[in-house]
């Protein structure tokens, strides 16, 4: 148990997770489970899954409750929530040296992302519900869609001008970009910037 009392507060709130993660969830780091990675890497992207279901939701209430567009949440927290995970993974990587991985974490993690759009919408526009289309409520989604592509580009352009390092100075510049297109996103969305109408979630 930790000493200090703040984080001995947070050791007891999430106990009841970190019993349920160990007991379903074998640490290949230890030699008995060693051999039971694939086991490991599954139950891992099963509870994210579960987490990250759990997370929209909350995320969704709070939208409905504070009156806020499902796409702002959306680029905002539920962005940031679901995005911890390959944060976390890019850290790590950078630490040990491998750059290369990190930028390809970031890059491939957003392709996936097409794959974990395309693959529900068919599921639903085949076989689940046929004669219902499924309903994009974003008025923004062409400029957000730009805005990500030439982000990718500017990232790729900064680490080649930085010669292919990733140092303090980039980091900051990847997280102005980063505040900036958020703003402006944002903005779009509620319909400060051009004259998209603002719609909550769930309307």
């Amino acid at each position: 148990m930790p000493e200090a009392d703040l984080k001995r507060i947070f050791w007891v709130l999430s106990l009841p997770i970190i019993t349920l993660l160990f007991l379903t969830t074998p640490d290949c780091r230890r030699k008995f489970w060693k051999n039971y990675f694939v086991i490991t890497f599954f139950m891992s992207a099963l509870w994210i899954s579960a987490f990250t279901y759990i997370l929209v939701w909350m995320v969704t209430v709070t939208g409905e409750i504070l009156g806020i567009p499902d796409t702002v949440m959306g680029l905002t927290l539920l962005a940031a929530g679901t995005s911890i995970p390959d944060t976390v993974a890019s850290v790590l990587v950078a630490r040990k040296g491998k750059g290369d991985m990190a930028i390809s974490n970031i890059v491939g993690s957003n392709v996936f992302d097409m794959l974990c759009l395309g693959l529900p919408w068919f599921i639903k526009t085949a076989f689940t519900n046929a004669s219902a289309p499924v309903e994009v409520n974003s008025k923004g989604l062409i400029y957000v869609t730009i805005s990500l592509n030439i982000s990718i580009i500017f990232l790729f352009l900064a680490v080649h001008f930085n010669g292919w390092k990733l140092d303090q100075k980039l980091g900051v510049v990847c997280l102005m970009l980063y505040l900036g297109l958020a703003i402006i996103s944002v903005l779009s969305e509620l319909g400060i910037i051009g004259s998209n109408r603002i719609r909550g979630c769930g309307v």
